[in-house]
């Protein structure tokens, strides 16, 4: 047995780089459903993790607080918790906090202190600052507080549940069942180069943008540095961090198109843009051009959404796998196929994407209306 080991793992180590499982669901007519089937799901690709992370974004649960910046925050100390609260009732108009429901389960251990807090920026905001220019600044001026409070979620009417252990665990801790919503995406982590921590799982979120990721961003470093120009700073020790901001920078401050986003993301080789026609090659020079430093290297499958869309990504060569799955309204992004045929057997269509191609889907123009009347009468009652 030894030998044959050392046959399949030239270099005898117990690095497994083909590991994390993702999934996404979403409901493209705005409906909202239970996230029993999601965590049934990644729960079917429980051998690709190891218990040192797993954690859930779910979009359209907080009808009742539809427009405030939902804040999700761990505290790691009593008195970290108490500064932190002093800082948000200063900076923000707080209308609800509360203490995130969780059920004790024997598997989960020392978990932090979880509360979420429903706010609005001040009314007077500094010259050319956005509210959500004014979230990001202080999202970042908490998460580099020292103080053991860390923000990992602040979108309006989504949230981030995360920590220690398989996601079918934190999803039970977290009382995920009893939630609804119409757009769900899930991780299973198996860490490969960085500290297994609660702020650590994914998915990684600023604003109602978030990332769940399989592979390992090599190109870590220099994204970092670029982000870092533009006021981002990375302090949950691992590199999946630098594309939930990278995604927020490029479409949200830049306003490119998310079409636009995901080339600079992973963009095509120079042989490929050379046999595109004169136009198509001169925008891509110029997005490889002006955005090298944000270009992922590295083996990558990546579930991106926010409010309204979802985007599956792979790396240019497809080094980690990504299936697509539709049923109806309903669309599904999967490391395997298997997860998404175990809870909609029978598909009307399903798919492996090419390398560098995105695959997207969005709500529905009638069910954004719909989204939009159900905001406004939350807003009446």
């Amino acid at each position: 047995m030894k030998n044959l080991t050392r046959i399949n793992n030239t270099y005898n180590d117990d690095k497994v780089i083909d590991a994390c499982s993702i999934f996404g669901a979403m409901d493209r007519s705005g409906r909202r459903f239970s996230g029993e089937g999601v965590i049934k799901a990644i729960a079917n690709m429980h051998d690709r993790g190891n218990g040192l992370g797993g954690g859930f974004a779910v979009y359209g649960l907080y009808p009742e607080h539809p427009d405030k910046y939902a804040l999700h925050l761990m505290y790691l100390s009593s008195q970290s918790k108490l500064e932190t609260e002093e800082f948000l009732r200063d900076r923000f108009s707080v209308a609800w906090q509360e203490e995130v429901p969780v059920r004790q389960t024997a598997v989960i251990k020392n978990p932090p202190l979880v509360w979420r807090y429903f706010v609005d920026p001040p009314q007077s905001l500094p010259e050319n600052q956005s509210a959500d220019d004014y979230v990001v600044a202080r999202v970042m001026e908490i998460n580099t507080s020292g103080n053991d409070s860390f923000v990992f979620s602040s979108g309006k009417n989504m949230a981030v549940f995360k920590g220690v252990g398989y996601p079918e665990e934190i999803a039970e801790y977290f009382k995920l069942e009893q939630y609804q919503a119409y757009l769900w995406t899930a991780h299973g982590r198996f860490p490969t180069n960085t500290v297994a921590w609660w702020g650590g799982a994914h998915p990684f979120s600023i604003l109602d943008w978030t990332v769940v990721h399989n592979g390992e961003i090599s190109s870590y470093g220099i994204n970092r540095r670029y982000l870092e120009q533009f006021g981002y700073q990375c302090t949950m020790q691992t590199d999946t961090e630098v594309i939930a901001y990278a995604v927020d920078l490029l479409m949200r401050k830049h306003n490119l198109p998310l079409e636009i986003a995901v080339k600079v993301l992973a963009a095509p080789f120079w042989d490929e843009i050379e046999r595109m026609p004169e136009e198509e090659q001169n925008l891509m020079r110029a997005i490889r051009q002006t955005y090298g430093s944000l270009l992922l290297n590295g083996p990558f499958a990546v579930v991106i959404a926010h409010n309204g869309e979802m985007i599956g990504l792979t790396d240019r060569i497809r080094l980690r796998p990504l299936t697509v799955g539709e049923k109806g309204d309903m669309l599904y992004l999967s490391s395997e196929e298997s997860a998404i045929r175990l809870i909609s057997p029978e598909l009307d269509t399903a798919w492996s994407p090419m390398g560098g191609e995105p695959v997207i889907g969005r709500l529905k123009p009638e069910s954004r209306l719909q989204s939009s009347k159900g905001k406004k009468e939350a807003l009446s009652r």
